[in-house]
Order: structure tokens, then sequence, then C-alpha cells
């Protein structure tokens, strides 16, 4: 079936804009990998450009407790406002993190990672603004996919706002893990509307009864490969506690240092593993190609996620298999996600209209 030219569009668009988010994700796990997280201790400027330094002597010499009081002004101003929503808790860690007082050098390196992740960031924004503008012919033919695309418009928005707040928080966890959560979110929201956007080009011959149970598997593997994810975000933090006070030295010696969230996160990857090696065999067992495709992205995913890991925590955490370790995660989250959106799909065709599925 030949799709409309404006459903090809924001497909493209759609597509295009996932595919940056993943970018952003992997700029991201770099920017961790190499600490360059505080590179520019202001947002949105850097040092109060919007061209960053390339030289210290571009610096005044007391830059450090310059960019220092302006962070804790900003902290206190937020931890009031938390504290009046009723977010005590995490109003109190902000100041109770070791690393509140403690600025980071300059880098000229690690300073333009971080301003690239910001570009990139910014050029995300335009292209989920572009998504809002190519979903307008859905007002009227299917709203829920215009209200995706302003909705993951107006997320992207609260994510920059986060990120300023993880760099004046100097990367307090909680505000780590929000970002990142956060981030899944958007991509879910857009993988949903490029999806939806396109059903109705699918709908002839993507059609099975349920299978008891299968639906409930798919949501939970989602659900818990996020919380895996949200839990990676913690160990990472536990390791930048561990690499800055080592000062980056005996990196053999990190695992050893790393509590019980780190072995829950190593042992609970086993879980995972073993849950979607289940649902790759119930889906290959569906006479639908695109679940078959999907079981097998799943699987492969989950495998060079599992061997990342294994790489990170037996050979010293090499910081070019970090980014790759925490993209692989968040597209494994996506691949699963859109299982359970097709599944839902062909099972609820089938309900609404009882045709015999097609055998590939």
């Amino acid at each position: 079936m030949i799709l409309p030219a404006f459903v090809r569009r924001f497909r493209f668009v759609g597509i295009l804009t996932v595919t940056a988010v993943y970018v952003l994700i992997l700029v991201g796990g770099i920017v961790r990998s190499t600490g360059s997280g505080m590179g520019c201790p202001d947002w949105p400027k850097c040092f109060g450009t919007w061209v960053p330094p390339t030289h210290i002597s571009q610096l005044p010499p007391n830059y450090k407790e310059i960019y220092t009081a302006e962070r804790v002004a900003k902290n206190k101003k937020l931890a009031v406002r938390l504290e009046r929503m009723g977010f005590h808790q995490v109003a109190g860690e902000i100041f109770a993190h070791p690393t509140q007082y403690i600025e980071t050098d300059f880098n000229p390196v690690k300073t333009w990672i971080e301003y690239i992740n910001r570009l990139v960031g910014a050029l995300i924004g335009l292209f989920v603004f572009g998504t809002v503008v190519f979903a307008l012919p859905y007002w009227r033919r299917d709203p829920v996919v215009f209200w995706l695309a302003f909705g993951s418009f107006l997320l992207t928005g609260v994510q920059g706002w986060l990120g300023s707040l993880v760099v004046s928080t100097n990367l307090l966890p909680i505000m780590v893990t929000i970002h990142m959560g956060l981030a899944l979110v958007i991509v879910a929201m857009l993988l949903y509307a490029v999806n939806r956007s396109q059903r109705d080009a699918t709908t002839a011959v993507e059609r099975v009864a349920p299978v008891p149970g299968l639906l409930t598997w798919l949501c939970l593997a989602v659900l818990l490969t996020f919380g895996q994810i949200v839990l990676g975000t913690q160990v990472r933090e536990q390791i930048d506690l561990i690499a800055a006070a080592a000062n980056y030295l005996n990196r053999a010696d990190w695992v050893a240092q790393l509590g019980g969230t780190f072995r829950f996160h190593r042992t609970f990857s086993a879980v995972l593993l073993l849950l979607n090696v289940y649902i790759a065999y119930r889906l290959y067992a569906l006479p639908i190609r695109r679940l078959h495709r999907l079981a097998t992205f799943i699987l492969l995913l989950i495998g060079g996620e599992i061997l990342a890991g294994v790489v990170l925590a037996y050979l010293s955490f090499p910081a070019a298999v970090q980014p790759i370790h925490l993209t692989l995660a968040t597209l494994l989250f996506g691949a699963q996600f859109l299982a359970v959106v097709a599944y839902h799909q062909a099972t609820k065709l089938q309900q609404q209209a009882p045709i015999p599925a097609v055998v590939a």
C-alpha cells in the first residue's frame, strides 16, 4: 500500500528525530565517559559566552569562585522551590552531594565535548518542532499523533531545563536519572507517533489472535529495561565518584569499590536476558514478519548490551565502551516498546475484524 505524501513526510521527519535523540544519548554517554559533564559550568552559555574559550587565559583568574558562587545561588533558589513542592529529600540532597562546592578545572577538550552535546540537543529541539509542523495534517485525521508530537516538543523543552539543573547541581545523581528517564519517555512518544501515523498501511495483513499473557510479558520487559537503565545511571554515578577520588588512576580497582547497586545491576541483566529470550520465542511463533524482525533485533541488542557490560566490568571500564553500553540499552528499550505497540496493534485488529493472519 502506497502511503499518502503527508504520512511519508511525517514518517521521515519522525524517524530522523528519533535517530537524532539516540545520537544525543550516545554523545551524552561520551560526555560522561570522558568526565566532561561539567566542561561548561553554566547554562545555556559556556563560561559566559556563546562560543566557549579555548585557553585558560581567556578566563578570569578566579573563574572557579565565580561559577561556584553562581551555581550555589541558583541551587538555593531551586532547593526552596522543591521544599515548597514537598520534595524535601531532593532539596536536601542538592547540598549534601560531595561535589556541590567543587569546581572542575578548565579543560578545553572537555569544554568543547560538553558544548557539542548542547549543540546537538538544540538541533534536536528543532527536529522535534519539525515533527509538530508535519503532524498538523493529523489534527483532524488522528489527533493522537499530533498531540504526541506536540507533547514531545514540550517535554524536549523540559529536558533542556533539566539539563541546566544537571549542570547547576554538579551532576546530582537524581537529576541525571530524571534527565535520562525523560529522554526515554520522549523516545517512546515519538516512536508511537510514527508507528500510529502509518498504521492504516499495515492493517491488511498484520493480524493475529491474542496470545494469553504475552502482552503482559512484553510490557514487563519494557518496564524492567527502563528500571535497569535508571539503575545503570546510579552505577555510573558511583563510578564517577570512585574515579574522581582515584584521580582516574588504577581503573582495575574500581569494580571492587562498587556497592550492592552494581552487583544487582549485573545480576539483573541475566534476568532480562532470560525474559527477552522467552518473549522472542513467543514472538517467533506468530505469523507476523514485523514481530520476527523485532524479536531478532531485541536479542541482538541485549546480547550486545551484556557483552559491553562484561567488557566494562572485567576490562577496567574502558571509556570507549561506556557510551556504547548506554546507547545499546536505550535502543533495546525502543525495540521492546515497538514490539508492544506492534503486537497490540495486530491483536486489536484481529479482535475488531477477525481475518486469518497471513503467513510469510
